[in-house]
């Protein structure tokens, strides 16, 4: 997950509304675990941008999408994961794919 953030050019904002309760609720999580509110949903936007299997498997629970879509959904992201461990290839890796393969393969 990246967590370079241009802190110079914030200037959107996102906000929505809940209830008193969650919100207090909310802040007592977060300080408990050392988190601003800034921090926790920066963290969950870029997580799901990025398609973090984590995130998006609990919001795959939660989009309307048929069960049928739903387990395909699931299982391309399964066999998607599975590929990677079987090239063995690290995050970082996989993010380099390119280069990698033109050291591998300097003629391509």
């Amino acid at each position: 997950m990246s967590s370079e953030i241009d802190y110079k050019n914030l200037d959107k904002k996102i906000v929505f509304s809940d209830n008193m309760h969650r919100h207090a609720k909310l802040i007592i999580k977060l300080k408990t675990d050392g988190l601003s509110q800034s921090k926790f949903f920066r963290h969950l936007v870029t997580g799901y941008l990025e398609g973090d299997e984590r995130i998006t498997s609990y919001i795959d629970d939660y989009k309307p999408q048929s069960q049928e879509k739903k387990k395909k959904s699931e299982k391309l992201r399964k066999s998607g994961t599975q590929k990677l461990r079987d090239f063995a290839l690290s995050e970082g890796e996989v993010e380099n794919i390119f280069d990698i393969l033109e050291q591998e393969f300097p003629e391509l």
